[in-house]
């Protein structure tokens, strides 16, 4: 196992599906941040094409001008998924349960997953899912910076640096054979640290691990 059993202890180990049972219509990240995911978004994917927004919410930072032959949502809260405009279906699944996806082999163009890599205990079983769904050469963009419910973010992901985050996500990617090398994109705040823990314009870092299936 790529993660050792401590590694993916939560501090607070109840169902998430009880911590995610309030919705929370809010956003996680700065507008610093979603306008990078948002141009990040513009530039990587294609028109008309399938995408899985993996780990969603009531907003999906993808471009208004393009339009998606299907938005796929998931999700923990069903509330915060019914309210996402850009979604034409969703469904709800604890993956820390369940990882295998309700979806078929090679059918999605694209997998996104934003700000909540974090909380996945079994990345191994995740990315060999999202690998699964993807038709050859489709993209997994996987998204984070240094904010988290910190009581749900695995020891692995709490005890890391931002740095080390970032080796991770590639780890999980490299535990699945059939993805290209990631490509990994890093803006690192200039903001203070204390300012960026307290939520300041511009303080949030960006990072992006991106992954296209080869095989």
């Amino acid at each position: 196992m790529m993660l050792r059993p401590n590694e993916r202890l939560k501090l607070d180990d109840t169902n998430d599906k009880l911590f995610y049972d309030y919705p929370r219509f809010v956003t996680h990240v700065d507008e610093g941040f979603i306008q990078q995911l948002t141009d990040l978004y513009r530039d990587r994917l294609q028109p008309n094409t399938r995408i899985l927004d993996m780990m969603s919410s009531w907003v999906s930072h993808l471009p208004e001008e393009l339009q998606f032959a299907h938005v796929e949502g998931h999700g923990l809260n069903a509330e915060e998924l019914a309210r996402n405009p850009r979604l034409n279906h969703y469904f709800v699944q604890n993956i820390n349960e369940n990882p295998q996806l309700p979806l078929p082999d090679q059918d999605f163009d694209a997998v996104l997953n934003c700000v909540s890599v974090q909380y996945v205990q079994y990345p191994e079983a995740v990315f060999s899912e999202i690998h699964r769904i993807l038709k050859p050469g489709g993209v997994a963009i996987i998204s984070f910076s240094n904010r988290m419910f910190f009581q749900k973010a695995i020891q692995a992901w709490r005890d890391a640096s931002e740095t080390y985050r970032v080796e991770l996500v590639k780890r999980y990617f490299a535990s699945v054979p059939g993805f290209s090398t990631p490509e990994v994109i890093v803006h690192k705040s200039k903001a203070p640290a204390v300012l960026q823990w307290l939520g300041a314009a511009g303080g949030d870092p960006f990072y992006a691990a991106i992954a296209h299936r080869i095989q």
